[in-house]
């Protein structure tokens, strides 16, 4: 997608602002290095080519090249490992396949909710059964928050907002608030588990938290967070919402694959049972994403097309590049050099999580906290924390997350303008609000 002039500009300013940090941390006073063998040159080798991987993912890509963010990551990884910073081998053991598993799995299972047509009947039963404004936002709240929290709410984004976005002119009224809902309330239902988000699933393999655990934490603050949004919307856009006007039923036609559909919705079921009797969550979902593909009536290449090549070679590449920064400078030093010893209290944790998932987006982001959080005294507390915030904390901009840049790319697609202070209306207050909430309930 083409981000637009503002946009543009505000990726640049972050991103210098981000190269300044990393200049004074490079050539500033004395790096801490690791006891492990990592010299000064390989030491400051790493954080250069940590801040150079940062400084093109905050931009977007490298200027003058089409280098992307799953480049740059692989790039980045690569440098690691030619530099000397990373054995080849130590290289491959940081990659963490449980968690590249976990969302291949999630991919396949949602590519092949869509492919059956799931999501085409529950868009039907919304346009049959809803007979004002106010009961058609919420329920899209309440569909987009639900099945983000189970399953990645990006692909949620990919699913519904084409399908939004035609119900709504089937019924006439203005698209924008409903796909405003949509993008909204996956970024908040997907902070209620593990497989929520990329984000999650990576918090969830570095932490260990169990499903159910992490779920009784932070559900309660994605329900609250829905509400939240759907208030805010409603107040927002009062000309749409406040009003006697009915809706006419405009169910269409499903197109759907009936015994198909039936079957990814029970495998889907049962991979959410096994989650919560704490069975390993990567296992259960390429058990589950290789059943999907067990059918007649989709082809397997169908499939392969749902999945989102690009996020997991990103993942792979920041993994070495993190790994390598990680070994080459010691965390707990530079967190009393940096004076962030405080880092541990729980405020100061959350804002600067959002403020980094907003300059660099929220993977990248919890990537770069994770060698400091795995040194705070309540590591299970803080991860929370960072996933509550770096998730929230997506609602912030339209650049916050990538379920909002869905959002507004496939509303630009269908010739709706969702421009940048649109979203940061409804953006800014929500994301502050939930994130409070968030630091009072946990």
């Amino acid at each position: 997608m083409k981000e637009s002039k503002r946009g543009r500009v505000w990726r640049v300013f972050l991103g210098v602002a981000l190269t300044l940090f990393f200049t004074f941390f490079l050539f500033g006073p004395p790096v801490a290095f690791a006891k492990s063998g990592a010299g000064e040159f390989s030491g400051r080798a790493a954080i250069a080519i940590f801040a150079a991987t940062y400084l093109v993912i905050a931009i977007g890509k490298l200027p003058g090249f089409y280098l992307d963010r799953a480049g740059t990551a692989l790039l980045g990884a690569s440098l690691m490992v030619g530099a000397g910073v990373l054995p080849l081998e130590d290289a491959l053991r940081a990659i963490d396949f449980a968690t590249l598993a976990l969302l291949l799995g999630m991919m396949i299972v949602v590519g092949n909710l869509r492919l059956s047509g799931f999501f085409r009947l529950v868009n039907n039963e919304l346009a049959s059964r809803m007979r004002h404004p106010l009961a058609l936002l919420a329920a899209i709240t309440l569909s987009a928050g639900f099945f983000s929290a189970f399953l990645v709410n990006d692909a949620i984004c990919l699913v519904m907002t084409p399908l939004v976005l035609d119900l709504a002119r089937r019924l006439g009224r203005n698209p924008v608030p409903y796909l405003l809902a949509v993008a909204a309330a996956s970024n908040i239902g997907g902070v209620a588990t593990i497989t929520g988000n990329p984000q999650n699933i990576m918090i969830g393999s570095f932490s260990h938290i169990p499903y159910d655990t992490f779920a009784f934490r932070l559900a309660p603050v994605a329900a609250v967070g829905l509400l939240v949004a759907f208030i805010l919307i409603a107040l927002l856009y009062r000309r749409e919402f406040l009003t006697r006007e009915r809706l006419n039923s405009a169910a269409a036609p499903a197109h759907a694959h009936g015994p198909l559909a039936l079957k990814s919705a029970l495998v889907v079921l049962a991979m959410v049972v096994a989650f919560f009797l704490h069975q390993p969550p990567a296992k259960v979902a390429l058990i589950a994403g290789s059943f999907m593909l067990l059918t007649r009536a989709v082809k397997s290449h169908k499939d392969y097309h749902e999945i989102d090549w690009p996020l997991l070679l990103m993942f792979a590449g920041l993994f070495v590049v993190v790994a390598g920064f990680e070994k080459a400078i010691d965390p707990a030093a530079i967190l009393a050099r940096w004076g962030l010893a405080r880092l541990a209290e729980a405020p100061l944790l959350a804002f600067l999580t959002a403020g980094l998932s907003n300059l660099v987006s929220n993977v990248p982001a919890v990537m770069m906290l994770k060698p400091f959080v795995q040194r705070l005294p309540d590591t299970q507390h803080a991860w929370l924390l960072v996933a509550m915030a770096s998730t929230l904390s997506g609602n912030l901009t339209i650049l916050g997350s990538v379920a909002n840049l869905i959002v507004v790319q496939w509303a630009g697609l269908g010739r709706v303008r969702i421009g940048f202070w649109e979203h940061l209306r409804l953006g800014a207050p929500l994301a502050l609000l939930t994130i409070l909430f968030g630091l009072w309930w946990l």
